[in-house]
């Protein structure tokens, strides 16, 4: 009988601690959610406006942002990507204007295309495009190896040192598609819609608590009740 209360206390024990994992883990989903939720706000209030003037100065995520220069296309840098046309690389090149540097991604380029048959917009450009963060270091599973050359992430600092480039802005812009043919890089492919199931995610882990606390005292209730 002793032994049995012991695995009984070490069975309710267990079974608290999954109750609050699963609460736990609802609340994560609620914190995602109002990311979300807030992420989804930004692109309809801010990269569908007019544009505005581009600054050396940190701009808000996704606004539409207006700005001119030279691009320096020495400086060009790939960036491997997976997008709805496959996989290949974002191009990243800087543009020259008159007070600052700003990174621009020029679009999207499928694996196997030569990068010398790549589209070269010559001579003063007027760029338009959506503000985007740097992103450091590379990702989860490919770290940027800058010496080799190998970017998996826009990390604009150290873009910037490894091209030699001073007074640069600290995001990047990707521009918009203004070329309609079949050129190459294929800019406007910034993801704006996202999938937000965060609130069907937490619900469940919810309920999966309060289903394992009622099952358990269920047990309990049945139990004591046959020992009456």
């Amino acid at each position: 009988m002793g032994r049995l209360r012991i695995w009984d206390i070490i069975l309710l024990a267990l079974v608290a601690l999954m109750v609050v994992v699963f609460i736990l883990l609802g609340n994560w989903q609620v914190q995602r959610l109002g990311w979300k939720l807030d992420l989804i706000e930004q692109v309809e209030t801010r990269a569908y406006g007019a544009p505005v003037d581009a600054t050396p100065d940190d701009l808000a995520l996704y606004t539409r942002v207006r700005v001119g220069g030279t691009y320096q296309f020495d400086d060009t840098l790939r960036i491997k990507a997976v997008t709805e046309l496959g996989p290949g690389f974002w191009v990243m090149t800087p543009l020259r204007g008159d007070a600052f540097i700003v990174w621009i991604n020029r679009g999207f380029v499928p694996t196997g295309v030569d990068p010398d048959e790549l589209r070269r917009d010559e001579g003063y450009q007027d760029v338009i495009g959506l503000v985007r963060n740097s992103v450091p270091e590379g990702t989860l599973l490919e770290k940027n190896d800058p010496q080799a050359g190998r970017w998996y992430s826009a990390d604009v600092p150290v873009m910037s040192a490894q091209a030699g480039l001073d007074n640069i802005a600290p995001y990047f812009i990707d521009a918009e598609r203004k070329v309609q043919d079949a050129s190459w890089p294929r800019g406007g492919m910034t993801q704006l819609t996202f999938r937000n199931t965060h609130l069907a995610y937490a619900l469940t882990w919810y309920a999966m608590a309060v289903l394992l606390a009622a099952a358990v005292a269920y047990i309990i209730y049945t139990r004591r009740k046959s020992q009456a």
